[in-house]
Formats: structure tokens, sequence, C-alpha cells
């Protein structure tokens, strides 16, 4: 079995796939530093109690925006696993990416690309609702163009109570109305109807820019605020980035073996 891991600049997302069939997701915290022993121990803990046999792991496949992880991590799999992990770079995704510095696209951008492409076609609008909000476009002709990079709606959320000294740590949701009462709400409102509309905008001037017929897919987890409350998505994919991940895996072995 294949294990394909997003290290994002929040959370580790993992996938266990028995060939294109997701058997498993887990999450994990990324920020908190941890030993190659303790990234081993976590991974064997977290499948063990799934019921998964370690020695059926064969593969192993990291993209990462963390770099600073990636020894301990990438040790953990050699010495928890066995496995060598297949870390590809931005230029061994399968995609030709049309921008300036191609090699300055964070990975996690490419690896939704190329599964929204594989999956759904183009032009295809990828948007990652994230630590960071990505929309990039990808073309007919599975070109990567390049796109925009906003503040997520929980980064914009701390810098609104951490830099108001009145203001309070809330819970991200939307308000039963636009027009609030109190403190709260008030700050639910702005943050999620202000997201909105800074989504609708954002989609609304790609597609203005040459892509109107461009279907648009989103992923994130934090997507699941936004995606239902706007008619701009037209697919929302909480495996987009795992699909991708295991689509590249798939490429790099085809490479390695011709």
């Amino acid at each position: 079995m294949l294990l394909v891991i997003d290290v994002g600049n929040t959370h580790i997302t993992l996938g266990v796939f028995d060939g294109e069939q997701v058997k498993a997701t887990f999450r994990a915290t990324t920020k908190q530093p941890r030993t190659s022993d303790e990234y081993g121990i976590q991974l064997c803990d977290l499948l063990e109690h799934r019921n998964f046999d370690i020695k059926d792991i064969t593969d192993v496949i990291i993209s990462s925006v963390v770099p600073d992880i990636m020894h301990s991590l990438g040790s953990a799999i050699i010495k928890y696993f066995h496995v060598k992990p297949i870390i590809p770079t931005t230029l061994d995704m399968g995609l030709k990416i049309n921008t300036e510095h191609p090699k300055d696209i964070g990975p996690d951008r490419v690896v939704d690309a190329v599964a929204a492409y594989e999956k759904y076609g183009g032009p295809v609008i990828v948007v990652d609702f994230g630590t960071a909000t990505t929309y990039d476009i990808v073309t007919a002709d599975g070109v990567f163009e390049g796109g925009v990079i906003s503040p997520g709606i929980r980064t914009s959320a701390r810098a609104l109570w951490g830099g108001a000294a009145m203001l309070p740590e809330i819970e991200i949701r939307k308000p039963s109305s636009i027009i609030a009462k109190e403190t709260v709400s008030s700050m639910q409102g702005g943050l999620v109807f202000g997201y909105i509309g800074q989504t609708e905008y954002i989609i609304q001037k790609i597609k203005a820019a040459g892509y109107e017929d461009a279907k648009v897919v989103a992923t994130g987890g934090l997507g699941n605020i936004i995606v239902p409350e706007t008619d701009a998505i037209d697919i929302y994919d909480p495996m987009l980035t795992l699909d991708g991940l295991r689509m590249i895996y798939e490429k790099c072995k085809k490479k390695a073996e011709n």
C-alpha cells in the first residue's frame, strides 16, 4: 500500500491508498517540533490504531511546504517503514509550469493542480482553503499558468484578534445575520461574509482574464465554511491533495521504470 503525506503549514494530512482506493486518512499538527523517533512512533500508532500492518506500507510520497521538518520526517519513514520516500520537486510532478520562476511555486499548489486537471479536465481554477488560500489556473491543455495567494480565513482571524487588544478569539462560523448586535457575531460576519466576497471576486477576475469557461474546484479543510455559501465554486473535493499525491507517485514510478 501507498502512504501519501502532505505537510502543510498548520497540519500534516496523510492517506493510505490501495491502488486508487483510499483506505484511511489522518491529520496531525505540523508546528510541534518532533524528532525522527517521535514522527515514526506517531505514524505507526496512527496506522496501527486503524488496524494497518506497518509492513503493508511499501511506498511513501511526501509533499511539503515546511522544509524544517523534512529531515526528521524523512528519517522516520526510512527508520520505521524501511522505505525511502519519494519527495518530488515542483518540476517532477508532470505538469508544465508557465511562470517566471517555476521552482518557486509551492508543491502543494502543483499537487492540487495535477489532481484537478486529471479528475475534472481543463481549464480549471483550483482553490485551496488552507493557512493561505491559493487560486490557481490550469489551461485546457494542462499548463499551470499561476494564480493568486491570499491570507487564509483562520490566518485573517488570528491577525484580527491578535492585533486588536479588545477583540476576543472566536469560533469561525457564519452568523445568523449580516447585521450583528454584539462583538463576536460582528467579527464572525466580517470574517465569513468578507471571505465569501473575496472568493467570489477573485474567481470573477480570473475568469474575466480569459478563463470564462473554467470549472472551479475547491479543496482544503476551511473550504467547508465558504463553499456552501457561494455559487462561484462548482466542486468541493476534500480529497484533492491526497489524490494528487497518489497520481504523482504513479507518474514518478512509471518514469523510474522506463
